[in-house]
């Protein structure tokens, strides 16, 4: 992996406490990322920060290492209540912001409660049990723990947002906004916001709820751009899974993203690549979480080679060495196509996104070059780039059940 996405700013330069030092230094830390050039001296002298930065640009680090020398600097008594919260939009996100935080903390006797639904219900609410210093979650599962009175928020000192846009999206919001207002006023807590777009919405919760916030934006090109290459094809609706097949072929990415529009669609395509031969799973936003976490692990032990996604199951994904995400469908949302190929080429590695202009979304192509300020560059599809196709076999019908009432299809007179 290149370096060229460091600045030439060293982690012992800046303000951070010996111990600090010496995990990073443990980590394999050395050199700080743009965003960690930019918010990191910011928010060792007490200044809130809302941060724009895609992920994998090391924006993570950026918000625990902030939050540790903050809880480190005081010298107060030890409460039986946390003293940070940080919160992300999907438990895939909060799990591993939990693992950085474990990786990057070695040595300085912090405690951490990880908090998210789907699972581990009493085994969660039993982790806030004692002095945890940093609780990480997701906004839903803090509100129930917190109604229970298993924590109180009155002693915060550092609060963080993670992919606030997602909180956006995902119908957040209230419930954000339920924990800011339990808190002390932002003038008492250093407050971190990152989002991958500052939109106004974003802004507007950013000015509400901190100290008059500094924007340090890391602007799409710095972080991506340069990084991947980017090219588009212009498929009939027929020669799209061909042409998939036929750049796996070439391509053979050991570990890729299909993203697609809908959950039919992700069935259908695991279907096809399944029956030609691939390590498929598919990934939809209805997928029990056992079975999610248990995708993920698959792709990222490389059990799996191809993970097929919706939006919705992406967000919040945080996988490394994915080489290639294809655009089987282009997104119909233009921020979309931004999260999607910032699935690859994270932390200064190569990655090639590829995108299908198919008969049903060509419309979204103009207004996604618009967005990123370039052109995509178009290749034609020559016959090597089609591969012969083996069908799946037909599903079987589910069986008609005579014992169910009321589902009569009603009378309706033909037409004359």
């Amino acid at each position: 992996m290149k370096n060229t996405h460091l600045t030439k700013t060293r982690f012992c330069n800046l303000e951070l406490s010996d111990s600090i030092l010496q995990a990073l230094n443990a980590a394999g830390f050395d050199f700080c990322t743009p965003i960690q050039d930019k918010a990191l001296p910011l928010l060792l002298r007490g200044k809130d920060v809302a941060g724009q930065a895609q992920t994998g640009t090391g924006k993570t680090a950026t918000f625990l290492l902030a939050t540790f020398q903050q809880l480190l600097n005081d010298e107060s008594e030890k409460i039986r209540n946390p003293r940070a919260l940080i919160l992300a939009p999907t438990r895939e996100l909060a799990i591993q912001i939990h693992k950085d935080a474990v990786q990057l903390s070695s040595g300085l006797g912090f405690k951490f409660a990880l908090i998210y639904g789907g699972t581990d219900y009493q085994k969660q609410l039993l982790s806030l049990k004692g002095n945890i210093d940093i609780i990480i979650g997701t906004p839903g599962r803090v509100i129930d723990f917190f109604e229970q009175k298993a924590f109180s928020l009155a002693y915060i000192q550092v609060m963080v947002l993670d992919e606030a846009d997602r909180m956006f999206d995902l119908g957040f919001i209230k419930d954000i906004r339920f924990l800011l207002r339990r808190m002390p006023e932002p003038e008492k807590r250093l407050n971190l916001l990152f989002s991958a777009t500052l939109s106004y919405k974003v802004t507007e919760l950013a000015y509400e709820h901190m100290n008059n916030p500094v924007l340090v934006r890391i602007e799409t090109e710095e972080v991506t751009s340069k990084a991947i290459t980017q090219t588009a094809f212009c498929p009939s609706n027929e020669q799209k899974i061909p042409l998939l097949l036929g750049l796996l072929k070439q391509h053979q990415p050991v570990r890729s993203i299909i993203f697609v529009n809908t959950k039919r669609c992700a069935e259908q395509l695991n279907s096809y690549l399944l029956v030609n031969g691939y390590k498929a799973a598919a990934l939809s936003g209805d997928v029990p979480q056992e079975k999610r976490q248990r995708l993920l692990n698959d792709f990222q032990e490389d059990r799996v080679a191809l993970l097929i996604a919706t939006d919705v199951a992406a967000r919040g994904l945080h996988i490394p060495d994915v080489s290639h995400v294809f655009n089987y469908d282009l997104p119909q949302d233009v921020e979309d196509y931004v999260h999607r190929i910032g699935r690859t080429a994270r932390f200064g590695a190569s990655g090639e996104a590829i995108s299908f202009i198919c008969e049903e979304y060509a419309y979204s192509m103009p207004d996604i070059e618009d967005y990123i300020g370039q052109k995509i560059p178009v290749q034609a599809i020559n016959r090597e780039f089609l591969a012969e196709v083996i069908e799946p076999p037909p599903q079987p019908k589910k069986p008609f059940d005579k014992s169910a009432r009321g589902h009569k299809k009603p009378f309706r007179k033909k037409p004359s």
